[in-house]
């Protein structure tokens, strides 16, 4: 089983950075300057079956319609089925949420979550520095223990990536009983400042 599930890790990985290229996400955020980094499961090799990538994207100041700008760019795209916009700009996480629907032939229906922050924000290169840190700690181990707790979890459970992390790298989590049972008494809401 372990070697199924590191080709089927790396199968998703070859279309996620396929739907990337094809998307040109760093080219259209580079319409309105923006810095792009690669956030997630993708940067970290650990993706599975959920079909989601996730980006950052800094620009000096957080403009509405620079930001709307751009995503009008990405709409253009015949495979971007639907668009979904969470302003976050005068909140403290002064963001913008940007969550895109590619739809692709070959590997099916993708999320593409793009976050637009303010460079010097409070979240400024926090989550980069999480992946960072979680890549350095990963062992063989504990990487198939990942891999095999998302490829387990059923399609319609939406679990943070962070709960397998802290979970597998933290608590010593290795079975899909213990990560239930993990789950249970460990809620998650909202944004975990949390890295190994």
């Amino acid at each position: 089983m372990e070697g199924n599930i590191a080709e089927l890790s790396a199968r998703y990985i070859r279309y996620a950075h396929r739907i990337v290229g094809e998307a040109d996400i760093v080219g259209v955020w580079r319409t309105i300057g923006a810095e792009v980094r690669q956030v997630g499961s993708l940067a970290m090799g650990l993706m599975m079956t959920h079909r989601d990538i996730d980006f950052h994207v800094y620009t000096d100041r957080l403009s509405e319609e620079e930001s709307f700008a751009a995503m009008a760019v990405l709409s253009k795209h015949p495979s971007v089925v639907r668009i979904e916009c969470v302003n976050l700009s005068k909140t403290e996480e002064e963001c913008i949420e940007w969550h895109a629907w590619w739809e692709d032939a070959e590997s099916g229906l993708w999320q593409i979550d793009m976050i637009h922050l303010r460079h010097g924000s409070q979240w400024d290169g926090f989550f980069e520095r999480m992946a960072e840190r979680i890549v350095a700690t990963l062992t063989p181990e504990t990487r198939t223990s990942i891999l095999y707790l998302k490829y387990r979890t059923p399609p319609e459970e939406k679990i943070p990536g962070v709960a397998y992390y802290q979970a597998v790298l933290r608590d010593g989590v290795r079975t899909w009983e213990e990560f239930v049972r993990w789950r249970a008494s460990h809620p998650i809401s909202g944004i975990v400042a949390w890295m190994p």
